[in-house]
């Protein structure tokens, strides 16, 4: 993916991020992935989640939260969602021990600290990518 080609969806206030509106806006294999992530935080996970407009980044972004612990935000892109979890020094390790793609623990190994937490971010495009958001999510959700 050309990181220069990156373009940030939904950057209008004004304009809330219905399902209509996602709809239009995301190309229809990205919304179905988006409906399939929808779909696993609420019936697998029991997760909570609200879009949010936020000024400093001028974009919505989705929070995704369990009881009062954020698991991950999510953002809408041309051509993919951006997941980000954040984990600390402490919790990094587990990250290792799941069964995800190699590529993505490479990647989590050589991110550095930005304060305390260490970004895990995924560029899912596909729905077949969805078995490592699971696998994250369910370690994420997971810990104290």
């Amino acid at each position: 993916m050309n990181v220069e080609n990156q373009i940030m969806l939904l950057r209008e206030a004004e304009i809330e991020p219905t399902e209509e509106v996602l709809e239009q806006v995301l190309e229809k294999e990205i919304f179905n992935v988006y409906q399939e992530i929808l779909k696993i935080i609420t019936s697998e996970f029991d997760l909570q989640y609200e879009w949010r407009f936020y000024k400093d980044g001028k974009s919505w972004l989705f929070k995704a939260v369990y009881k009062r612990k954020t698991i991950f935000w999510l953002s809408a892109w041309r051509g993919f969602i951006k997941i980000s979890f954040f984990f600390t020094e402490k919790t990094r390790s587990g990250i290792f021990d799941l069964p995800i793609s190699g590529e993505i623990k490479e990647k989590f190994d050589t991110t550095k600290a930005t304060g305390k937490l260490i970004a895990l971010i995924l560029d899912i495009e596909q729905e077949k990518q969805l078995n490592d958001f699971r696998e994250i999510a369910k370690y994420k959700k997971s810990l104290k």
